[in-house]
């Protein structure tokens, strides 16, 4: 009986091993009919200029971090003396091809090539940082085009498909699945307007601007960069998703620039703390820390302390949702704008703007008053600080009692506090009103101005 048994269990395995097996997908088809599409980027620079001076994130700077996939050091010495090179693809039969900006930023001459070896010398249409995309032309016709996919249809745990020019190595496919979807990246300008897609596809240098597919051979995504301690590929990378590809390319294409919509309003997330002391069941939507003169969130009566929990219909879960979202709608658009003030909701409508050019403020200092529940002693400010942080008044932290409760969320001396719940603080005065109406027990938010950038903390007074 016994090697019966073993016969039906091996017989088992084989069986769901085989059914595993046909389950799987086969790619083949998607490759035979996109690969034409998808091209090689060659890009040229003036002799002068060496591959360090490419954009691309400089890995001695960056300790662990994400990275642009796309890093000239990486690359290999190529034919014709090109410095650099990534991939894109063709999105319609007269020539326009995607890439990354990081790609062909700066260059002075750009060389398309085919998987069947043909060459085209291409122009730049138009570049945009922001979202890490380019348009790209090239004078042909009746070129294998790639469609792109329907916004909003893609989910975390799809089979999806990439191919490009990794290290050299010509129109490489390599798949893997949606690992999470909407991800804010850091950039270098602290710019947000990207809600990346993250695969584990194996992507590495020269895939840089390639197509990211569906199993209908649909483009998805463009790939853009990876999370990597070694240089290459440990399974984290990022793709531009379609909604913003869609958008981007056609304004490059329309006029060679892009027009963001914007707000108007500094944001931070919204913690256990804060939810409670603005009245939220639970941590979401994107804080008000501070709103902009003049601005669309302005007009609109949008206030610091306001909480966005929907904007244009879209639920705001984080405030890293709110710039991928305000950034799609175009400027002039009115759209409406539900928040909670005050522990009710209301709605708001509010004429969005065409983002600017921004700057950015400085910075504050100490001297002394009285301790208080919260653990801060506080001062006035002096009008040169309140002129480097743009505020009409405030007090600043001068010490931060240890293991308090403002020590605990943070706060630090040179802190300008403006607002206490939904009581402004001019003085010291002021400040030490407000605190003394505070409950034990009470979760109360504070807003602060730290080195120019307004912010709130969620500080919980100590009970007894």
């Amino acid at each position: 009986m016994a090697p019966y048994r073993w016969l039906v269990a091996i017989m088992l395995v084989m069986c769901s091993a085989s059914s595993v097996g046909s389950s799987l997908p086969d790619f083949t088809q998607i490759v035979e009919n996109s690969a034409p599409a998808v091209v090689k980027i060659l890009v040229e620079y003036k002799s002068e200029k060496s591959g360090d001076d490419l954009k691309s994130f400089d890995q001695d700077d960056l300790p662990d971090y994400l990275r642009r996939f796309f890093d000239p050091r990486s690359m290999p010495n190529s034919p014709r003396s090109r410095s650099s090179m990534g991939s894109g693809f063709v999105l319609t039969e007269d020539g326009y091809i995607v890439t990354n900006n990081h790609v062909v930023e700066g260059a002075d001459s750009v060389v398309v090539r085919f998987s069947d070896r043909r060459e085209y010398d291409a122009v730049i249409v138009g570049l945009d940082e922001l979202s890490d995309l380019a348009l790209l032309k090239v004078e042909a016709e009746s070129l294998p085009i790639l469609p792109l996919a329907k916004p909003d249809q893609l989910k975390v745990g799809e089979w999806v498909l990439a191919i490009g020019s990794p290290f050299g190595l010509d129109f490489s496919v390599t798949a893997g699945i949606v690992s999470a979807m909407g991800r804010s990246l850091p950039t270098e300008t602290n710019d947000n307007y990207v809600p990346f897609i993250q695969t584990d596809v194996a992507i590495n240098p020269g895939n840089s601007g390639g197509p990211l597919f569906n199993l209908s051979g649909e483009v998805v995504g463009v790939n853009s960069q990876i999370y990597t301690r070694s240089g290459g590929s440990i399974g984290l990378s990022f793709a531009i998703p379609v909604s913003v590809v869609r958008d981007v390319i056609d304004q490059l294409r329309d006029g060679g620039q892009v027009k963001r919509g914007w707000l108007g309003v500094s944001i931070q997330n919204v913690d256990k703390n804060l939810a409670e002391g603005f009245g939220l069941d639970r941590p979401r939507g994107a804080l008000v820390v501070d709103v902009v003169a003049d601005s669309p969130a302005a007009d609109a009566g949008l206030e610091s302390g306001d909480v966005i929990v929907t904007f244009g219909g879209e639920t705001i879960e984080t405030s890293a949702q709110l710039p991928h979202v305000v950034g799609l709608v175009k400027p002039d658009s009115k759209v409406e704008v539900g928040v909670m003030r005050d522990g009710g909701m209301m709605t708001l409508t509010v004429e969005v703007g065409a983002l600017p050019d921004r700057g950015q403020p400085v910075v504050a200092s100490s001297q002394s008053s009285v301790e208080n529940p919260l653990g801060l002693v506080v001062k006035n400010a002096e009008q040169q600080i309140l002129d480097a942080m743009k505020l009409n008044a405030a007090v600043v932290v001068d010490e931060v009692v240890p293991d308090s409760p403002a020590a605990t969320q943070g706060i630090l001396p040179g802190d300008a506090i403006t607002m206490i719940g939904s009581t402004p603080i001019r003085n010291v005065a002021d400040f030490d009103k407000a605190v003394a109406q505070l409950e034990p027990g009470q979760s109360i938010p504070l807003r602060l101005n730290r080195r120019g950038s307004p912010m709130f903390r969620g500080l919980r007074v100590p009970s007894p």
